[in-house]
């Protein structure tokens, strides 16, 4: 007799519909151009700047879910970027750092779905939520080390703050532990797809 099948964990499903997209993202001409160190710290500024437009979108927005079924049990402070964001950037450009700063198209465009979603759709903001906050705590550790190394910042000091969780000990643990959260979703199959086909869970 056949063992059971097992069904897959919605953790794994989204993790595996993400990849392309992350790859696609991490490999683009901007960030190898970033990266590689063929590009200065006024490129890293500008990247940062948006940045803080996005999680400006996310945080402020979480507070309204915090009680919401789906997307309230994955809104954590100890994940919040935004002052740390606000430190990089003073570090960056100056005391006046808020003067004349603009979001792309691009970024502005994010950063109002981010916004609709958390109106209108519980789970969509997972999936931003997810995309973000777990990419950060995974490939943001590249970038942190690289704009280190090229541009001299101290070793989790200002200027990468941004990728700093000091309320987090142990990334590792705490990505399991988000994972879980995921696997436990307050979704049906139905909305566990729609989740996973999010096509702008990755712009930004």
């Amino acid at each position: 007799m056949d063992a059971p099948a097992t069904a897959t964990p919605f953790s794994t499903l989204i993790r595996v519909a993400s990849h392309a997209q992350h790859t696609e993202a991490e490999t683009s001409t901007f960030m190898s151009d970033l990266l590689g160190g063929r590009l200065g710290v006024d490129a890293y500024t500008r990247y940062t700047e948006q940045l803080w437009f996005v999680y400006r979108a996310l945080e402020g927005a979480s507070e309204a879910l915090r009680e919401d079924p789906v997307a309230g049990p994955f809104i954590q402070r100890e994940l919040e970027r935004t002052p740390e964001l606000e430190r990089d950037l003073a570090h960056l450009r100056g005391a006046g750092w808020r003067t004349g700063l603009e979001p792309l198209p691009a970024t502005a465009a994010y950063a109002a779905r981010v916004e609709e979603c958390a109106r209108s759709w519980p789970g969509g903001f997972v999936a931003h939520h997810y995309t973000r906050y777990l990419g950060d705590l995974s490939g943001g550790q590249i970038i942190r080390a690289k704009a280190e190394k090229t541009w001299g910042f101290a070793r989790k000091g200002d200027g990468v703050r941004f990728y700093v969780f000091e309320g987090i000990a142990n990334p590792a643990a705490f990505k399991r532990s988000y994972r879980e959260l995921l696997d436990r979703v307050a979704a049906d199959d139905l909305e566990k797809q729609r989740i996973i086909d999010a096509p702008d869970r990755v712009s930004a």
